[in-house]
This record gives C-alpha cells, structure tokens and sequence, in this order.
C-alpha cells in the first residue's frame, strides 16, 4: 500500500511557507478581506498490516481524524510534522518513516471565525508514514491532550461523517490522492 519514495529529511527542505491569502469572491464574503491560510501538516500513519491511525477528539466525540497541526516560524514542513506527531500521540520521529508527500489541500473555518485572530483557515501538506512502532508506543495523554482515543482502520472503513463539513472536501481529496478512494 505505501510505496517506498525516497523523501528528503528536514534538513533539506527549506524553512517553512509563509501564510497564504486568498482573494476570491467565496474566501472573502465573511470579512470582506482576503483569508490568510495558516502552513499545516498532517500524518497519515499506516502500519504493517496496512491499516491507517485515526484518533477522536478529547472533546468532541465522533469526530475522528488523523494527527495534524501548525508549522512554526522557522519550521521545515517535516520538522513540524515530527513534532505535531510526538506532541499529539506521542510517537517520537524514530518510529515514522516518510514515504510520500502531498500539498495544496485548504479549508476554511466555519462562521469567518479566525486561529490566533488572524488565519481564517489553514493550508496543509499531507505525509503518508510508515509506523514503525507498536500500539505501546502510542500515547494520547499528553502535556496538550488532543486525542481520548484512537484505533487502526483500513482506509476504506473511514466515515467523512466523523470530519466537521468544513474539512471533508479535503479528506475527500486526501483520500483520492493517497488512496485513490472515492468518499
């Protein structure tokens, strides 16, 4: 399921990319300005028996998803990944191998609602990974609990009813993209 395509580690990609804006008639309807979209990256873990990790929200039940989060200044696109994983589930960056990369997915938050008074939706980079590590080595209590629980599931058995409206455009694309899955 995962092809093995050479990536290139952190250090060799360039520091992260700056906010993006968009100026259509839909992206500026709510605020009547352009939306900034927040740098992102998300992790779409697979282990060896080909099933992909997806966690439900702390907070909100039923709404499952993969590990994904903001790029900070300075970050290389997999550097952030890297941290969002160790930080959200624990996963330190030895047990995850990069096999292929995608980018260009938006969203935009519901209701013109702005991330930290700015970003009126986010901009992402999705990873395909292999999990090298075990169940064990996967920890939802963390210092920023996210997650109260997770499971493996092959990517067919994923319900875009467990994502808000707003992401499911891009899970729909996502899934096309890696696992040319129609949602």
């Amino acid at each position: 399921m995962i092809e093995d395509k050479p990536m290139p580690n952190a250090a060799s990609v360039a520091g992260n990319p700056p906010a993006t804006a968009e100026t259509t008639p839909q992206a500026m309807a709510e605020t009547g300005r352009p939306v900034l979209y927040r740098p992102n990256v998300a992790a779409i873990l697979i282990d060896t028996e080909g099933r992909m990790f997806v966690a439900e929200r702390a907070h909100i039940r039923g709404s499952w998803q993969f590990p994904q989060g903001g790029v900070d200044p300075g970050e290389s696109l997999e550097e952030a990944l890297f941290r969002e994983v160790e930080e959200e589930i624990g996963v330190p960056p030895k047990l995850i191998q990069i096999r292929e990369r995608k980018g260009g997915y938006r969203y935009e938050f519901p209701k013109g609602r702005l991330k930290y008074g700015v970003y009126g939706g986010q901009e992402q980079v999705y990873y395909l990974c292999k999990f090298l590590g075990t169940d064990s080595d996967i920890n939802l209590d963390t210092k920023h609990r996210e997650f109260g629980r997770h499971r493996w599931i092959t990517p067919e058995k994923f319900d875009l009813e467990w994502v808000p409206r707003f992401k499911r455009d891009v899970y729909r694309k996502v899934f096309q993209d890696f696992f040319q899955i129609d949602k």
